[in-house]
Order: C-alpha cells, then structure tokens, then sequence
C-alpha cells in the first residue's frame, strides 16, 4: 500500500521503491504521434536514469532523434501509486548495463544472446515528474467522501500529489 507519508516526505525514494516493484510501465516519445509502448525499467537511483532493452528495428528506435525527450508512466502493483515521468531519451548500447540488468526474461527477447546485433538500450535521464499516491481502502475512500459532501469546504482526503525533480 502507497504510504501518503513517504510521498509527502520522501517521493524520489519512494518512486524509485515503486518503479522496483513493477514488471513494466509505458514508454513514449514527447510529441511523437506514436502511442507509448510497454516497457520493462530497469533503476540506476544513482544516475536518475532509467533504462529500457529494446531492439534497434523497434518504432521506439526508429523515432528517436538527438535531443528528444521520453516519458514513462507507471501504476504501482496495488494500484494506489501513479506516476509519469520525463526527461532527455537516448539510445545507447552500454554493455556495463547490458550485463548488470540482464537476466533469462531478457534473454527471451533476444535469440543470440548478448551479442545479439539487433539488441540495444534505451536510458531515460530523469529531470522531472509527478507522483499520486492513493488509498487503497475502500473504507477510507467512503469515509472521507462522506465527510466532504457534509462540508462544503473540505475536499476528500484520498491522496497525495507532489511533484518531483531531479538533481
């Protein structure tokens, strides 16, 4: 369950947590025409970025020019925390990361292995997002619906919203 307070005091640290748990968010390109794509993210906290296998034939790919910007969404595994995050998107075939994050799951997607030459990465350098973390009870949501539609000055207190940015 999404804690409101890790979102009000430590969302960067919290999103990261979050982006750990899940097995894909989507992935598109800033102004492109193309819907965003299923991806399967891979942390690095200490750099802000994000990184993504793909194959360099992908529309992903193809799209990508120098300078263009990326932005991944994500819906937490219990469903109570959303985020959508931006930054500079950049194809790049590290192999230092090739290594670190790859595993049999990975392995499927690529018939020649490591070496495979359609195999690439995309990294998403982080600089800013929004976070929405949310209760998952049905029982506080009711309450707190209840509550704001006897107040007209009180909205229901379901969630928090924060904006993030990154160093």
């Amino acid at each position: 369950m999404a804690s409101f307070s890790e979102a009000r005091e430590t969302p960067i640290e919290q999103l990261w947590d979050e982006i750990d748990d899940v097995h894909a968010g989507m992935l598109g390109i800033e102004g492109s025409s193309s819907h965003l794509q299923p991806m399967a993210p891979f942390t690095d906290r200490k750099t802000n970025t994000i990184w993504f296998f793909t194959k360099k034939d992908s529309d992903l790919v193809q799209e990508l020019k120098p300078g263009k910007r990326g932005m991944f969404c994500i819906i937490g595994k219990d469903h109570d925390y959303h985020a959508c995050l931006s930054g500079a998107l950049e194809e790049r075939l590290d192999k230092e990361k090739v290594d670190r994050y790859w595993s049999a799951t990975v392995e499927a997607w690529y018939h020649e292995g490591k070496s495979d030459p359609n195999l690439t990465l995309l990294a998403l350098h982080l600089d800013d997002g929004s976070i929405w973390a949310s209760t998952g009870s049905a029982l506080k949501f009711g309450w707190e619906i209840a509550k704001a539609n006897m107040n007209d000055n009180k909205e229901p207190d379901v969630g928090v919203h924060r904006r993030v940015t990154f160093a």
